[in-house]
């Protein structure tokens, strides 16, 4: 809504003696004919709001990517979809998502053919849209505290993709929480992690989180695996690097391809 602009009184009236009330009256009617336009943009915008909002198209986990307020890895998961395809294959016909924005997630993998998918959102839904408490109402979507063990049992899944929830644990939890996800996979484990000094998605972390993420760098990542007994798994690492080539594919977050199998604690 436009504001009214307020009179300079150093403005001097006009040679011709007009009445100090008819410049007022001018300045009323200027203002009268902005407020419908102001009222009209707003209504606009909200309109516009509220159908994002609404549409099941999931806009949270997109809208860190596409207006430059930071950086969401289960986003880039969404782009790595097709070269997770090629790299996987048969592997990702069952597959878990942990982290953030768990339902957009689901969702874009529940599109692909012969692609099974569940997701644990580590946070609460408070907020969710219609279509995100849909699939929590279906069972696709769970809320779980990652900190404990998983509600599954052993190589439940084919494959478990992570994003956007190990920046936040500490050593400690993080020493309990990876050997617990990897436990329910049969094939292999992928880890979408932020880089160092990355720009996070504005979401209030320390508010929904608690704390704020610690992003550690790749060589940090590669000596914390070999000391907890998981290995990278080298066949899926070239396949998805050959895979990204032929797609001019370039991450904007770390990706880890592990292989699942006994951790070393």
């Amino acid at each position: 809504m436009a504001s009214r602009r307020a009179i300079n009184p150093s403005r001097r009236v006009a040679d011709s003696g007009s009445i100090p009330l008819v410049s007022s009256l001018h300045q009323k009617s200027r203002t009268s004919s902005l407020l419908p336009i102001g009222l009209v943009a707003v209504a606009a915008f909200l309109l516009i709001g509220y159908s994002l909002r609404g549409s099941g198209g999931f806009p949270g986990v997109n809208e860190a990517m596409s207006n430059g307020q930071g950086l969401s890895c289960s986003a880039e998961i969404i782009r790595a979809i097709p070269i997770l395809k090629k790299a996987y294959g048969d592997s990702l016909r069952k597959v878990l998502h942990v982290g953030v924005d768990s339902c957009a997630v689901v969702s874009n993998l529940l599109k692909e053919k012969d692609t099974e998918a569940w997701g644990v959102e580590p946070f609460d839904l408070e907020d969710a849209d219609s279509s995100c408490k849909s699939l929590v109402r279906k069972g696709f979507v769970r809320t779980a505290d990652i900190k404990f063990p998983l509600p599954y049992r052993p190589k439940s899944f084919s494959l478990v993709v992570v994003s956007d929830s190990l920046d936040y644990l500490s050593l400690k939890y993080l020493n309990k929480t990876l050997p617990d996800i990897a436990r329910v996979s049969s094939d292999g484990l992928v880890i979408f992690a932020g880089f160092p000094g990355q720009q996070r998605a504005k979401v209030s972390e320390s508010a929904k989180f608690g704390k704020l993420a610690k992003l550690r760098s790749s060589s940090w990542w590669v000596r914390y695996f070999i000391q907890t007994g998981l290995e990278e798994n080298e066949m899926a690492i070239k396949k998805f690097e050959q895979a990204s080539s032929e797609s001019s594919y370039k991450p904007s977050c770390q990706i880890f391809h592990l292989s699942s199998g006994m951790i070393n604690l």
